[in-house]
């Protein structure tokens, strides 16, 4: 009979010891080659252990929680056909358990069953001879992997196929539960290139490299000194926009040529109008350099659009003198002219507060940053349809956020918040916004 010894392996480089955190077997059962057997865990990962031969187990090395230091006994199998392997000290487990005048554990010759089990029981057949991996003699075949599972393998597994370039989740395994064994990665090596289907792209390791130049490189100096510069706070309130959708959907029924179908925009840009009457601290610039503020009787509203070639924020000018269909008009004519590439220069600068909004992208909330040396903008969200509880019951209501950023030097919270509020309440009456003070 051979006694094979399986002893704690080098599992990674500069680790000295492992603690055992589970045995996979016990005393007297009987394992195959490549069968994991045990899983230690060092300062870095946890590692399954395989076996190398097949056999019987005699003995385990310790207790789940002990640290064994590398090259320590972890298993001892008696594995028939094969000499005895050197000897060793036997195993701490197998020692604990002996009694003290006697052996750890007694030559296998002298004791052929299990020396750690006591049993009245009739002695187990004797396992099966080891199997060869040229020619096995009992075949292992398990079920195969399903589609997408991590191969299962061995480290010493793992680590020809790393050696060899080979990829384990294209090799079948045929151990138990599908591992794979050093026969299929064989199996698998030996196989013509051409037999070896690809399933995925090669990598792409293009690398493109974009020069900043022109207006995105003002946009990146423009963002840059907007988020060094300013105080940035940002301030998100919920929208009841039912009221205002209707009102929309009913305009745009008798749309005409001259008066031709409305976004939402154009109602944000009256509801801005009217609550910068009342907080005339958020349509002002900062001049930092001076440290002098200038508040604005008109509206300047610049509209966030984005352009072939970036972010521009084209300007409605005296959007106080202006109607809803008239704010719709204008702002069209001003975004088509900077997507066109033919805005003039006072159609791109002096905005005194901004508008900014993604459309259907919009999101749930965002933090758009403030267009220096404005102090405050306006972000809108894309629409929702969401249960409101009103009148002791949910009702279905089309919702939206706000998300507005301001610069906290010049704004403080409350005259944001208070702004916001007002924005919203015009919003939620929509024929508020048609009502002169």
């Amino acid at each position: 009979m051979g006694a094979r010894t399986i002893k704690m392996p080098d599992v990674g480089e500069g680790v000295a010891e492992a603690e055992i955190v589970e045995w996979h077997v016990k005393v007297g059962d009987v394992v195959r080659e490549d069968q994991v057997v045990a899983a230690v865990m060092t300062d870095k990962a946890t590692v399954e252990i395989p076996t190398h031969v097949a056999g019987t187990v005699v003995a385990l090395g310790g207790e789940v929680g002990d640290v064994l230091p590398v090259g320590a006994e972890l298993l001892r199998i008696d594995a028939p056909g094969l000499p005895d392997s050197p000897a060793a000290a036997p195993p701490r487990q197998a020692r604990a358990k002996a009694a003290p005048a006697e052996p750890a554990i007694e030559p296998a010759a002298a004791k052929p069953t299990a020396p750690e089990r006591v049993s009245h029981e009739p002695p187990a057949p004797p396992p099966p001879a080891a199997p060869s991996r040229a020619a096995p003699a009992v075949p292992l075949r398990g079920a195969p992997r399903p589609p997408g599972e991590k191969p299962l393998a061995s480290p010493a597994v793992r680590l020809r196929a790393r050696e060899t370039g080979v990829d384990l989740r294209f090799v079948r395994g045929t151990g138990p539960a599908g591992r794979i064994t050093h026969d299929d990665l064989d199996a698998y090596i030996a196989k013509p290139p051409e037999a070896q289907a690809k399933v995925f792209k090669e990598p792409n390791l293009t690398i493109e490299t974009v020069k900043v130049v022109g207006l995105r490189r003002r946009i990146a100096q423009n963002m840059a000194d907007s988020s060094r510069r300013v105080a940035h706070f940002a301030y998100v309130e919920e929208v009841d926009a039912t009221a205002l959708e209707e009102l929309r959907a009913a305009l745009n029924s008798r749309a005409t040529a001259e008066r031709p179908k409305l976004t939402m925009l154009p109602f944000l840009m009256l509801a801005i109008v009217k609550a910068v009457a009342d907080h005339p601290q958020v349509n002002a610039h900062y001049d930092d350099d001076n440290d002098v503020i200038q508040r604005f009787g008109a509206v300047h509203l610049g509209v966030a659009t984005q352009t072939p070639i970036g972010l521009m924020v084209p300007v409605v000018r005296h959007a106080e003198t202006l109607d809803l269909h008239a704010c719709a008009r204008e702002m069209r004519r001003v975004t088509e002219a900077a997507r066109q590439g033919v805005a003039a220069r006072d159609e791109l600068t002096g905005s005194t507060i901004t508008l900014t909004s993604l459309g259907a992208l919009g999101g749930i909330a965002s933090t758009p940053v403030v267009n220096r040396p404005e102090v405050a903008i306006v972000g809108v969200n894309k629409i929702v349809v969401k249960p409101v509880w009103r009148d002791g019951a949910f009702l279905p209501r089309k919702t939206m956020n706000l998300s507005s950023s301001f610069d906290h030097r010049v704004v403080d919270g409350y005259d944001a918040a208070t702004f916001i509020q007002r924005v919203r309440a015009l919003l939620e009456a929509p024929a508020a916004l048609f009502i002169e003070a």
